[in-house]
């Protein structure tokens, strides 16, 4: 990993805030000039600390307002059958994150759904057609207190 100095840190925390700022907004805000600033970018964005940018959209707005984490344990325990799961995974639109993790579960899978008729027709229909899922438990989100992707630096 490269040294990162305070520029291109204070440069990772401005865009994960705003990626929409301009080369000459970020310039102001770290006292350079665009030029410098527009280099320095590329080269977060070539090395690989700046993956993409997107606009977070408003789930509720857009009728997608029902949050659940769905907790999901593979029927067995085998490199293959973990590669097919994310495979079909990666296939199924509602499901917007997904992390293999340790503990009682598998993975974890973070579901919009429009409402709770939508996440049924989901269970059933497209989770349900996943062939390596020996159980799942959903966790429902009453409310988001709190939604970052920003890292902290």
């Amino acid at each position: 990993m490269e040294e990162l100095d305070n520029t291109d840190i204070h440069l990772l925390k401005l865009l994960g805030d705003d990626s929409n700022m301009t080369m000459k907004e970020l310039a102001a805000k770290v006292n350079l000039s665009p030029s410098p600033v527009f280099e320095r970018v590329k080269r977060l964005e070539s090395n690989g600390y700046i993956k993409k940018y997107i606009a977070l959209l408003d789930a509720e707005k857009l009728n997608h307002g029902l949050i659940i984490f769905c907790s999901i344990r593979l029927k067995q325990h085998d490199k293959s059958i973990g590669m097919e799961f994310v495979q079909d995974i990666m296939k199924i639109k509602e499901v917007v994150e997904c992390y293999n993790v340790s503990g009682d579960y598998d993975f974890l899978l973070k579901v919009y759904a429009r409402d709770m008729k939508h996440y049924q027709d989901f269970v059933f229909n497209k989770l349900g057609s996943v062939k390596s899922i020996g159980s799942t438990h959903s966790t429902f989100v009453m409310s988001e207190n709190k939604n970052s992707h920003n890292v902290n630096l």
